[in-house]
């Protein structure tokens, strides 16, 4: 199982205490059930670093059409809004919420150029909480393919404190490739153009790069 560099250093920190904090067990209180409980639990919670961290190979589906989920998780919100940020204009929010148990690496769901980026700070909202898009720490990243611009936009929630993004205004990107990452609990906005043809509904699991998440409408190559 490979690990995404982004846990490397709290894998080795986490290492190090635990296994500190198990050996002070056995030295203090010898070979006693409280040291083998504590040996059990500080393996199971470095296991669950070790996977929360996972990064799997993904291989994105040929097909310029479709708009890929940038994320793993399950689908929270379909409802078309006015997205006042960047676009200005009214849109399709499909929303993503990735729990603990989820991958955790964020990918760009259309090929395009970075044409907006920016880092707000903010709240820790539940990640659900319909207001958490607007008030919680986020980065907003707009994608345009041939005049066709898509808005997405990260979100920490309520464990999630450190969201890394790989976004660079101007930057051409490849559908698939790496936006980032969010650490401990989090959700993706989508903010699509209103003509698109959603393929999902709420309460749908989705794979990142590998669920359609909608139809872009014809576009005219230029």
């Amino acid at each position: 199982m490979r690990i995404h560099k982004e846990g490397y250093k709290i894998i080795f920190n986490s290492f190090i205490i635990l296994s500190a904090v198990v050996a002070l067990f056995f030295i203090f209180a010898g070979l006693s059930i409280s040291s083998y409980i504590a040996a059990a639990a500080g393996s199971v919670l470095f296991i669950f670093l070790l996977r929360f961290f996972r990064f799997p190979v993904r291989l994105p589906k040929d097909d310029e059409s479709s708009v890929f989920a940038p994320a793993d998780g399950t689908i929270v919100e379909v409802k078309e809004v006015y997205e006042n940020e960047y676009l200005k204009c009214e849109t399709i929010q499909v929303s993503i919420f990735m729990s603990v148990f989820n991958v955790h690496i964020n990918w760009f769901p259309i090929k395009g150029v970075v044409e907006y980026f920016k880092y707000h700070p903010g709240d820790y909202l539940v990640a659900m909480h319909p207001k958490s898009s607007e008030k919680n720490e986020r980065t907003s990243v707009v994608i345009n393919k041939n005049g066709t611009k898509i808005l997405m936009r990260q979100i920490a929630g309520l464990l999630a404190r450190r969201i890394v993004c790989y976004a660079v205004e101007d930057s051409e990107v490849a559908q698939g490739d790496q936006v980032g990452f969010i650490k401990f609990g989090s959700r993706v906005d989508l903010f699509l153009p209103l003509d698109s043809r959603v393929q999902v509904t709420r309460g749908q699991k989705v794979k990142g790069c590998n669920t359609i998440i909608a139809k872009l409408p014809d576009q005219k190559e230029i």
